[in-house]
């Protein structure tokens, strides 16, 4: 039994009900482009909202984070990633949520007690220090030298400027063969942090003020990777079970060495990359490569698999990539059966995109030619950067080719200037990527809702065979893609605009439902990634007009939403079109 079996099974003893994963696109956290946290998908219940499953929950969430991308090659970074995740929704809270915790590691996973460490929230302003947590952990065996009391930045959690917020209680594992030392010093990095536990027991409103809730919830997770390679005492993740098959068909299709530095990274990169590829383009929300969102991660992930994939010498016009497909699904399809079942369109895009890249390549060593011929010694910061931004080559790869021609590169000005577009990036990524409670906010409450009117008004000018694909919103507006094999004629987006507005202006209340999810599906309720959906389930009726499954937030009558203008029309993928809309008060 591997450790996700494990986690599971510990936790629905303890009463648990485990639901599946969400899609790695995320439905009630619109605002951002993957779930990025086990959390994510649960706000609406964290928020207050029912859970059709109860009060008790566990699962295995996949994960994706992207912001980090250029640091995956190291031995812990990776983009996609598994979290275990268990919540208590206003039942168990501090007592029960560590034991359960230090049971799981000490008695499940066998743990020796004097590995183990914590931090907790040593209090501030008008929030006390968590001797509650402290105390439970003393009473569990951890001496007072193990227990470590650190501040906002690192024991304290908020989804943002207000909402639900806590303390959390972290635990780290000593992953040294050296002696353990008596005192606890967070700063010693041979102390690896394994679990997080988050106590959501305050709000803090938009004056600062904070009040303490009276549903508390908890809110844990642990990574799969990180406590898989700690377990196995490895301090290279790609050395763990997780990744071993992988690295090895690797290592066998290139004839290469993974112990050899000069190859190591490209194999890290090309194992991530390619896992990455299969749960990406495996999701039921049918992502395909392209320039925008989640396709252009898509096409970036295989775009540099295809470069790394060259350092280790494989032919990028075979499919070698096909056998490292194969060990993927066979690995994961116990858990996301909708990998098997999507098998042929993973292998499609890639081999499509790859085909695409691989001229793509060819235009940027074709630069190279150009300063030869010129006789240029120096590959100067704005070819370097070009190189890499349009044509995709890593410095390392510009290096290597400005080498057989004895020319040198200037590293540190393109260093510069990806610096610069690094931080553009990420300043990007915070709106982006920012995830959690706090983008949950009225008017992105009332876009949601608008959403189900724009699918329901679809369904009745194009056609029943429309359905949603995606969806994405912020505070500004809304953007929905759904299937269709037409462009939308100027008629049919005034019809769609216009029935919207007639059933907001109706004042259609919004109830909810819990099922059955086999009842729900019978009674013709509309939704997105059915595999995901626990046995019982909520549905959102918007009075006769839209039955869908859901997890919320939405408005509670159309009339709060205000006036629905599409602003644009146009093609997403193949047979997807894509609508962008906004709101307007009346």
């Amino acid at each position: 039994m591997n450790i996700k079996e494990q986690f599971l099974k510990f936790f629905e003893e303890k009463g648990h009900t485990i639901i599946p994963s969400a899609p790695v696109i995320p439905e009630n956290d619109p605002s951002c482009l993957f779930n990025t946290a086990g959390m994510q998908p649960l706000v609406p219940n964290l928020l207050g909202q029912k859970h059709p499953s109860g009060t008790r929950l566990a699962d295995v969430q996949k994960c994706f984070r992207t912001v980090d991308l250029e640091e995956v090659g190291d031995t812990t970074h990776h983009t996609f990633f598994e979290m275990l995740g268990n919540w208590s929704l206003g039942d168990y809270f501090k007592e029960e949520s560590i034991s359960y915790s230090f049971e799981f590691l000490t008695k499940v996973l066998a743990i020796p007690i004097e590995k183990i460490a914590v931090t907790v929230f040593k209090g501030e302003g008008k929030i006390p220090k968590d001797e509650i947590s402290a105390n439970i952990w003393k009473k569990l065996g951890i001496k007072e030298e193990r227990i470590a009391y650190l501040g906002v930045e690192d024991n304290f959690w908020i989804a943002g400027e207000t909402g639900p917020c806590g303390p959390d209680t972290e635990i780290f594992y000593f992953r040294s063969d050296e002696k353990v030392p008596e005192v606890f010093d967070p700063k010693d990095d041979r102390w690896v942090e394994i679990w997080n536990n988050v106590f959501m027991e305050f709000y803090k409103d938009e004056k600062g003020n904070i009040t303490e809730l009276s549903a508390k919830n908890v809110d844990t997770g642990m990574g799969v990777e990180r406590i898989t390679s700690v377990l196995e005492n490895v301090n290279d993740n790609y050395q763990s079970s997780i990744w071993k098959d992988i690295i090895n068909k690797i290592e066998e299709l290139s004839k290469k060495n993974y112990e050899d530095d000069k190859y190591k990274k490209s194999m890290r990169i090309l194992a991530d990359h390619i896992r990455a590829i299969v749960i990406l383009a495996g999701d039921d929300a049918n992502i395909k490569p392209s320039n925008t969102d989640q396709g252009y991660i898509l096409r970036r992930l295989i775009r540099r698999m295809v470069r790394y994939s060259r350092n280790l010498e494989l032919d990028i016009r075979s499919n070698f990539e096909e056998e490292l497909v194969n060990i993927i699904i066979q690995k994961y399809k116990k858990y996301y059966k909708e990998l098997e079942k999507n098998k042929e369109a993973i292998l499609e895009v890639l081999r499509i995109e790859k085909e695409k890249f691989a001229r793509t390549l060819e235009k940027g060593l074709k630069e190279f030619d150009k300063l030869v011929d010129k006789e240029e010694k120096v590959v100067n910061k704005d070819i370097a950067f070009k190189l890499y931004d349009t044509y995709g080559f890593p410095i390392e790869m510009t290096i290597e080719e400005a080498s057989m021609y004895n020319m040198e590169v200037d590293k540190e000005g393109f260093q510069m200037k990806f610096k610069e577009h690094q931080e553009k990036s990420r300043r990007g990524a915070k709106e982006k990527f920012k995830g959690g409670l706090a983008s949950n906010g009225q008017i992105e409450t009332k876009y949601h809702t608008a959403t189900h009117l724009l699918n329901a008004a679809l369904k009745e000018v194009i056609g029943k065979d429309v359905h949603q694909k995606g969806s994405n919103i912020t505070s500004e507006r809304m953007r929905f893609d759904f299937s269709c094999d037409h462009k939308l004629t100027e008629e049919e987006k005034k019809k769609v605009e216009s029935l919207v507005n007639k059933w907001i202006e109706e004042g259609l209340d919004v109830n909810i439902e819990a099922m059955k999810k086999e009842e729900a599906i019978a009674s013709g309720a509309e939704c997105m990634f059915i595999s995901k959906y626990p046995d019982e389930v909520t549905v959102y009726h918007i009075g006769d007009v839209s039955h869908e499954l859901c997890g919320g937030p939405h408005v509670q009558n159309t009339k709060e939403i205000g006036v629905f203008k599409i602003t644009k029309e146009e093609a997403s993928s193949a047979g997807v079109r894509r609508i962008k809309a906004i709101l307007e008060d009346k």
